[in-house]
């Protein structure tokens, strides 16, 4: 099978991906005959991958900075979807060509991966492979940080940053569904333009807005206080900034920091405005809740069956452009989501 495998720590989009008759400088390195792993325990299943999603995570596993550094070689990955391939003898959810999403600390880009049944999700007849394999982790994160960390209601105001990116633009629409207030915060016209077709009620454009500024104006119009909920994936001076907005008694959801930049929010302030900070690393609820990160993705696939929710794919590559697949997210060309895709001939912009 083929499998893309980091063999050293470094830039995954700083050079051409290697393979094994032709050596890169890069970290990374596609492997065309890698071993097919074998089913492991009665109830393990086997997945052909048609599709993987680039996180920002990734981007950091490879480069050496995520807060899990796994051993070397290792295959990265994380959220997928794809076709069951085989299944061991007490397998009981899932058959043979049944369509199905998951989510894996490692293992996403190769073209086959073996998880257990009690981690995959069924997807429903007909349901675009690559869109599911987007889900998992974007709209996870999301869900799990406004519904069941913030609670998010109709009654109040959500400012989301990063709000163009893979987890930003799914707590805009999640923000929508649970009916509050969305302001969304991205760069360019063409991210603003996207964020609107998404139902955000008030998008700036951080490329000639003040944020401060532009929110204000917004909260004046509508005769709103301020900010309830702040979605936080960027971090740095933007945090900063965002906390002058922010309501008495407001919530902070500390995401990430793709801005590279880990901000500070000071604890004087936040006892006298009586804020709540949440810190949410969503991969850690396999271990410690389960059950609510099992929530976060049924629910997903349900808003995604009922057209609650869309799916945007911004970039598609193959396994042997994975360097331009993470040049895409770390230059922050992407609109929604980028995916390798398995059995694809080359790249498009969708």
């Amino acid at each position: 099978m083929e499998a893309l495998l980091c063999k050293k720590l470094g830039d995954p989009a700083s050079a051409s991906v290697g393979n094994e008759s032709e050596p890169s400088s890069s970290p990374i390195e596609v492997i065309r005959n890698y071993p097919i792993p074998q089913l492991n325990s009665p109830t393990a299943v086997r997945v052909k991958v048609k599709a993987t999603s680039l996180n920002y995570a990734n981007y950091l596993q490879i480069l050496g900075k995520y807060q899990e550094k796994p051993p070397l070689p290792f295959i990265p990955g994380s959220d997928y979807a794809g076709t069951v391939d085989a299944v061991g003898p007490a397998v009981t959810k899932f058959k043979v060509g049944d369509h199905v999403c998951a989510f894996a600390a490692l293992g996403s880009f190769a073209s086959f991966i073996v998880q257990d049944q009690s981690l995959l999700f069924g997807l429903p007849k007909g349901c675009d492979l690559v869109a599911a394999a987007a889900l998992p982790v974007a709209f996870g994160t999301s869900h799990v940080a406004l519904v069941h960390r913030a609670s998010l209601s109709s009654s109040q105001v959500l400012l989301v940053l990063g709000a163009a990116g893979g987890v930003g633009f799914s707590a805009v629409q999640i923000g929508k569904v649970c009916g509050a207030v969305v302001i969304a915060a991205a760069r360019g016209a063409e991210k603003v333009q996207f964020l609107k077709s998404l139902g955000a009620d008030h998008v700036v454009d951080l490329t000639n807005q003040n944020l401060t500024a532009s929110v204000k104006g917004f909260l004046k119009s509508r005769k709103l206080k301020g900010v309830d909920v702040l979605y936080d994936p960027v971090g740095g001076k933007l945090t900063k900034e965002s906390m002058k907005l922010l309501n008495w008694g407001a919530q902070i959801l500390v995401i990430g920091f793709a801005s590279g930049e880990i901000p500070v929010i000071p604890a004087n302030i936040t006892l006298v405005k009586n804020w709540t900070v949440h810190g949410l690393y969503w991969g850690s609820y396999s271990i410690h809740r389960p059950a609510v990160l099992e929530d976060s993705i049924q629910e997903s696939i349900s808003w995604m069956e009922k057209g609650l929710i869309t799916i945007h794919i911004s970039h598609t590559y193959s396994i042997s452009e994975a360097n331009l697949a993470f040049s895409a997210l770390r230059d922050r060309k992407a609109i929604g989501k980028v995916m390798i895709v398995f059995d694809d001939m080359g790249r498009s912009k969708l």
